[in-house]
């Protein structure tokens, strides 16, 4: 499975950034989908994740009422809207896969993984 994120960048605090994540090399309704993000100087955290068949989702405490997942499988895409976005949500934000029909919420949960987009949240 390949993975590319895209959409990041950089916006002013309380902005809003959508971010996507394209998919490839397996059927992408099999695969559960997870974002996680990783600031300097720290560990990579969750941040939400879906399962394949959208049933499933979860949210670090963190992005809840924030953060808005979703995925479209005619498209190969999950998405990751952000909204009233903080300083401290500026990290690398990576997407990752697993086969399954749960919303994962741990790094060792996933063996495929994009190679992230730069998020900043700043004035």
């Amino acid at each position: 499975v390949q993975l590319q994120a895209s959409g990041g960048g950089l916006v002013q605090p309380g902005g809003s950034l959508r971010l996507s994540c394209a998919a490839s090399g397996r059927t992408f309704s099999s695969l559960a989908m997870g974002w996680f993000r990783q600031a300097p100087g720290k560990e990579r955290e969750f941040v939400a994740g879906i399962s394949w068949s959208g049933g499933s989702i979860y949210y670090a405490d963190s992005v809840k009422g924030r953060f808005t997942i979703s995925r479209d499988n005619a498209k190969n895409t999950v998405y990751l809207q952000m909204s009233s976005l903080k300083p401290e949500d500026t990290a690398v934000y990576y997407c990752a896969a697993v086969k399954g029909d749960y919303a994962y919420t741990e790094v060792l949960s996933y063996n495929y993984w994009g190679k992230g987009t730069q998020v900043t949240v700043s004035s």
